[in-house]
């Protein structure tokens, strides 16, 4: 065994989304998977634990290649809050249409069972906290349990809304899903215009200051 290649964890990703295309179904083994490809079985387990954890680390993959991708932008880091989400949303979506065939597959293969929801958790982790690092303008209720919730609340929202595009996504079937590119805009745009805490936070300041005004006059 000791003529085995060594492997990298990019190269057993690409061989496992490989297979699965071709086969519509995983190896029915690691060891089996590792004796197709060359590689001694321990090189696999180096990486990943499971065939599922795969699958998780693949999405993950798409959020970091994303972000590697606009960081690199000088541009993308003058943004505010609203662009940058844009350009989050149109840059992960070219990564997911770049593996579509794949991800179609896996979305399918998981969408009524938990297990759909375990291939996502890692890509859930780093979009929320990715959302969390936008400061995006909320009202600032100087309170620490209704700031911890309204985080919660915006970074759960964000997910759902990022699930909606995806399947969308899935089932565009418009020229370079061009309806996703206006879906993500419509959608985004629509979002911030509802957490755009300005004009409420003007309500509330004129609503302190009538208050104000008339708890002096009596």
């Amino acid at each position: 065994m000791s003529d085995k290649k060594t492997i990298s964890k990019q190269d057993i990703t690409k061989q496992f989304m490989n297979y699965v295309l071709e086969h519509n179904a995983n190896p029915i083994s690691v060891y089996a998977f590792a004796k197709l490809n060359g590689f001694n079985e321990a090189e696999f387990y180096k990486y990943f634990a499971s065939f599922e954890a795969i699958e998780k680390g693949i999405f993950e993959t798409f959020f970091t290649n994303t972000i590697k991708v606009l960081n690199s932008s000088e541009d993308y880091n003058a943004f505010d809050a609203r662009n940058k989400l844009l350009s989050f949303y149109y840059t992960f979506f070219e990564n997911l249409t770049a593996n579509r065939s794949y991800i179609k597959l896996i979305l399918n293969k998981h969408k009524n069972s938990f297990k759909g929801l375990k291939t996502l958790s890692g890509l859930k982790q780093h979009y929320t906290n990715y959302v969390g690092e936008l400061d995006i303008q909320t009202l600032d209720v100087k309170q620490e349990q209704l700031e911890k919730l309204q985080d919660s609340a915006l970074k759960e929202s964000a997910w759902i809304q990022l699930l909606m595009t995806m399947k969308f996504w899935l089932e565009d079937t418009s020229v370079s899903f061009e309806k996703t590119d206006v879906f993500i805009e419509k959608s985004v745009n629509t979002t911030f215009d509802v957490l755009d805490a300005a004009p409420i936070k003007s309500v509330i300041d004129l609503g302190k200051f009538l208050f104000k005004e008339q708890f002096q006059m009596n």
